[in-house]
């Protein structure tokens, strides 16, 4: 592994774990609304940082 790649992982990594703690943040009206459950929030965050 070289450092490029180390350094993506943890910038993707990074970018996961915001996303996690802004959708916890909102309450589960404001999920619903977004069509996101509670329990997809951390494949919805999974799926942002792939991006």
């Amino acid at each position: 592994m070289n450092i490029q790649s180390i350094a993506t992982k943890v910038q993707k990594w990074r970018q996961y774990r915001t996303s996690v703690r802004e959708l916890s943040r909102l309450t589960d009206r404001e999920l619903h609304d977004l069509g996101i459950g509670r329990s997809d929030i951390a494949f919805v965050a999974r799926q942002s940082s792939k991006a």
